[in-house]
């Protein structure tokens, strides 16, 4: 089942401050969940309203938030920091973690959870709240993460790749420059280039979260995952084919590919494509594509 669901619309309510301080001033809504026929994936668009806060709680599933627009404090086990747009952050399971926006703006994000949130018809339940409103003025003075101090963990920061040609060009000295590794690395490959945010090297276990660039005339040809994908159009027009049907993704658009849904992205435009893209269950060691051309060899309609 492929679902195209944009673009998306913010003009959802907020919600009052609750009695228990659990919560005041947050908006959010469903894209792809249960109600689209996802098994693995709940993806969601948030928004906090200026001195909006989701008091401390914890899940019983794994999350993973990017930063649109404005500016977040976030406590994570006990760490307060102040994010900004393209801030991402890692939620482990059984972790305790905070919102508050101590801004004059509303904040946005996108956020993705796995295992799927449980319905409210669910005698079970899968988050849970400390009593009592937060301090704000305790999380006034959170700083700004140190990104690659080895003692910051779970938050990063991304808002793109550049054109290919600038990002691969080395023009600083060999020694001395700021050390990278596989974690900091950009895969390139037909036109495309990705930036892995949340998966294993950030502690995740459950899902994957990254953006992807397309440059002019990049492709990735039809092919199917054993898992699920949802992408998040940020910036620039893709052509997108879904089990054989065509549609044009625009900044805004969501679309979202279940197991074994043939697709693949075309940009045929001049300009380059962005979007945030999502996986769950994360890929398998092996074998997490699957090209639609190479196994048409076999059919002998298609051989050659």
């Amino acid at each position: 089942m492929t679902s195209f669901l944009g673009p998306l619309d913010w003009s959802f309510p907020t919600n009052p401050a609750a009695a228990d301080g659990s919560v005041s001033g947050l908006g959010r809504t469903v894209i792809v969940g249960a109600a689209t026929g996802a098994v693995h994936t709940e993806l969601a668009i948030g928004r906090l309203e200026p001195g909006g806060w989701l008091g401390r709680h914890v899940h019983s599933f794994e999350e993973g938030l990017y930063l649109l627009a404005g500016e977040l404090t976030f406590e994570l086990d006990g760490h307060a920091w102040r994010l900004r747009p393209g801030d991402y952050v890692l939620v482990p399971i059984g972790t305790w973690h905070l919102l508050a926006n101590l801004g004059v703006e509303p904040v946005r994000w996108v956020s993705v959870n796995s295992p799927l949130r449980r319905p409210p018809s669910d005698p079970r339940r899968d988050t849970f709240f400390r009593p009592g409103s937060p301090d704000l003025s305790a999380l006034a003075g959170a700083p700004a993460p140190s990104f690659g101090v080895p003692t910051v963990h779970g938050v990063g920061h991304y808002v793109g790749t550049p054109p290919q040609a600038e990002a691969f060009a080395l023009s600083d000295p060999a020694r001395g420059r700021a050390p990278a590794g596989m974690d900091t690395a950009i895969l390139a490959y037909s036109g495309i280039s990705v930036k892995m945010l949340i998966d294993r090297g950030l502690g995740a276990d459950h899902l994957t979260m990254f953006t992807v660039d397309y440059e002019a005339g990049g492709a990735a040809q039809s092919h199917d995952h054993p898992f699920e994908e949802a992408y998040v159009i940020l910036e620039g027009e893709v052509e997108a084919e879904f089990d054989g049907v065509t549609r044009r993704l625009g900044p805004g658009d969501v679309a979202f590919a279940a197991v074994g849904v043939s697709h693949g992205f075309y940009n045929d435009g001049p300009g380059r494509v962005r979007w945030l893209e999502t996986q769950a269950p994360q890929p398998p060691g092996r074998h997490s594509y699957r090209w639609d051309q190479a196994w048409a060899r076999f059919d002998p309609k298609d051989a050659p």
